[in-house]
């Protein structure tokens, strides 16, 4: 009984040094690494205020837009278009640059299978990314009020078109699969690395117009989250929480079969810039490798 006792003593006391290890390391991270996060989030919210305004402008009814434009795929050529170029633009800026620009829970889990992240910085990502999405939509709401409430804008949520959840769930998992396949092997080429950004917004910009008709074009959870919160649209919810991380996981997983995990030098998608980089990096061997 003594034994046991003093067994249960030792592990009670090994837990607890755990888990104040597990604190300060997520304390240590988060002073060291919060302009990351805060940046990942105002990266997301920015996104999603554009996604909003453009919903908007082009598919309420009154819109002088939506009037001056009846065909439904011009419409979301035009949508394509301008989320495509809102994509450049955040993964180019300083703060994207900074970031890595994942914007994207589905990114920065696959990123940290793949071992470029610490689990720590992974998880304020994740959380950075749900709340700035999230308040990007709610700052919509304040923008443009009872419009963005209308059936045909509903928040810019994303939702499975007439062919059901199943056909949505296949079709975010595919372009998920093909946006993580691209990432990799257009980041980890050091003639093409540059060109990362601009080749994600074209196929941000060829979904919507497209895929969205099948599943909405998610490719991202916190993205999901931040439309269905404010409009309480949980019914499918779940498949854009699985399909885009199983997608890009996989598409991980091929890359790494394929060329090895020493093939991944960062997290970064745009990462030729003068500023700091948080993940387990290895672009300068990228680069003098080419050189």
């Amino acid at each position: 009984m003594q034994g046991t006792f003093k067994d249960e003593l030792i592990q009670a006391s090994a837990a607890l040094t755990e888990r104040k290890f597990e604190w300060r390391q997520s304390a240590s991270a988060l002073r060291r690494h919060w302009p990351e996060y805060l940046m990942e989030a105002a990266c997301l919210g920015l996104f999603m205020v554009s996604a909003c305004s453009f919903t908007v402008l082009l598919q309420h009814p009154t819109s002088a837009l939506r009037q001056a434009i009846p065909s439904p795929f011009a419409r979301r050529a035009l949508t394509g278009l301008a989320m495509g170029l809102t994509a450049i633009g955040l993964i180019y800026s300083p703060w994207g640059r900074q970031s890595g620009a994942h914007l994207n829970p589905s990114t920065t889990l696959t990123f940290f299978r793949l071992g470029k992240i610490e689990h720590w910085d992974a998880a304020f990502y994740f959380l950075g990314q749900f709340l700035g999405g999230t308040l990007g939509v709610l700052l919509s709401s304040l923008i443009w009020g009872e419009a963005i409430t209308h059936e045909k804008v509903r928040y810019a949520a994303t939702l499975p078109g007439m062919n059901g959840t199943w056909i949505a769930f296949v079709a975010e998992l595919a372009i998920s699969f093909l946006m993580m396949t691209m990432v990799l092997n257009v980041s980890n080429s050091p003639r093409i690395a540059h060109f990362t950004g601009v080749l994600a917004g074209a196929l941000v910009a060829t979904y919507i117009t497209l895929e969205s008709p099948l599943s909405g074009m998610s490719m991202n959870p916190a993205r999901s989250f931040a439309s269905a919160f404010p409009g309480h649209i949980w019914s499918s919810l779940w498949i854009y929480f699985t399909a885009p991380p199983l997608g890009m996981l996989l598409a991980g997983e091929v890359y790494v079969r394929f060329r090895g995990r020493g093939a991944v030098f960062c997290a970064k998608l745009h990462h030729d810039n003068d500023k700091r980089c948080i993940f387990r990096c290895a672009y300068k061997a990228l680069t003098s490798n080419h050189t």
